[in-house]
C-alpha cells in the first residue's frame, strides 16, 4: 500500500517558521517498528500516522510518534493533522475534525482570520496536577541561578497522557540562557519528574505577545521544540490554578522558537466555567511538501 506524506508548518505565520510536522495517511498496514522508524527518518518532533478511512464514530485514527517513542498526546501533530485531513480528505469543510488519539477523542475547529487564513483550535483533554518542586533544584538542572526563576508561582508538573514541569521564569535573560541537563535533572527523574521541561516568562521579543516559552524534551538526547501545544495546554490550566494574572477569562499570545530560529505562535483561551475550566489552543498551520512514502 503507498502512503502519501505532507509536511506543514504548525504554529507558524508563515512558511519554514513555527513547528514541522509529517504527516502519514493509510497507515493501516505499518508496524509500530516501521511507524517508529519513519520518524526518525522524517526526524521532526513528531510524525503522525493516520488510518485509511474514519473509524465507526466518524473521528481518524492517529498515532504520534517522535524519533525515539510513540507519545498520547501533543498539540501540534493534532492541529496539523486536523488541517490536512481537512483540506484532502472530508468533503464537508464547515464540520470540526475529530481525532481518536492514545489520551481520548479531541475535536479541532477552524476559525478564519482578517488576512484570509484559518487559526485551528484544540480542546485541551482533562489535566492532572502533579507535584512541585523547588527552585533551586530546577535551577541546576537548567544551568541556572535560583534568582531566575519567578517564585510567585510554583515549579509544577503537568500530565495528559504525557507530563511536563512549567517553570515560571524572571526574565528574558534567563530563558535565553537556559539549558537542560540530564545529569543534573537526574535526581528529579528519580522522584517522578518528566525531562520534559517547559519555561516561559512574561517578557517577550515582541510587545504584540504575552509570553515567551520554550520546551525541552528528550528524543535520542535533549531537542528543543520550535512550539509546543500540549505544554502551552498544560499552561493554561496552570495560569488560571495559580492566578498567574488577575483575570480569569484569558486570551495569550505565546511566541516560541526564536533560540532555534523557528519563531512560532501559539494562542491560548482559558477561562473558569463555574468549577471548570476551558482552556483552548490555536495556531496557523501552512503546508510546506508532500509526497509520497516510497
Amino acid at each position: 500500500m503507498s502512503h502519501s506524506l505532507h509536511i506543514v508548518d504548525v504554529f507558524a505565520e508563515k512558511p519554514l517558521t513555527g513547528n514541522q510536522l509529517a504527516v502519514v495517511f493509510d497507515a493501516d498496514d505499518l508496524s509500530d517498528q516501521a511507524m517508529g522508524r519513519i520518524a526518525q527518518e522524517m526526524n521532526f518532533s513528531d510524525t503522525t500516522f493516520v488510518g485509511s478511512v474514519p473509524e465507526p464514530d466518524g473521528a481518524y485514527r492517529v498515532r504520534i510518534f517522535t524519533p525515539s517513542k510513540e507519545i498520547a498526546f501533543a498539540g501540534h501533530p493534532i492541529l496539523g493533522t486536523a488541517s490536512i485531513i481537512r483540506d484532502h480528505i472530508v468533503s464537508d469543510k464547515s464540520r470540526p475534525v475529530r481525532l481518536n488519539l492514545a489520551v481520548g477523542q479531541v475535536s479541532v475547529t477552524f476559525e478564519p482570520v482578517a488576512d484570509g487564513r484559518d487559526v485551528a483550535w484544540f480542546d485541551s483533554p482533562p489535566v492532572e496536577l502533579g507535584p512541585t518542586c523547588a527552585p533551586g533544584r530546577i535551577a541546576e538542572a537548567l544551568q541556572l541561578a535560583p534568582s531566575d526563576v519567578e517564585t510567585k508561582t510554583p515549579i509544577q508538573q503537568f500530565s495528559a497522557g504525557v507530563s511536563a514541569i512549567l517553570v515560571p521564569l524572571r526574565n528574558l535573560e534567563a530563558l535565553k540562557k537556559s539549558r537542560l541537563d540530564l545529569e543534573a535533572f537526574a535526581p528529579l527523574a528519580g522522584e517522578g519528574f518528566s525531562p520534559l521541561v517547559y519555561l516561559f516568562c512574561t517578557e517577550t521579543h515582541h510587545p504584540e505577545n504575552d509570553l515567551c516559552a520554550r520546551f525541552f524534551f528528550v528524543a535520542h538526547g535533549v531537542r528543543e521544540d520550535p512550539a509546543t501545544g500540549n505544554a502551552a495546554a498544560f499552561l493554561g490550566h496552570y495560569l488560571l490554578e495559580h492566578r498567574f494574572f488577575s483575570a480569569t477569562d484569558l486570551f495569550l499570545r505565546i511566541e516560541q522558537g526564536y533560540e532555534i530560529n523557528r519563531p512560532s505562535l501559539v494562542l491560548l483561551r482559558a477561562r473558569e466555567v463555574g468549577n471548570s475550566r476551558e482552556v483552548r489552543i490555536g495556531g496557523s498551520v501552512v503546508p510546506v511538501a508532500q509526497g509520497k512514502l516510497l
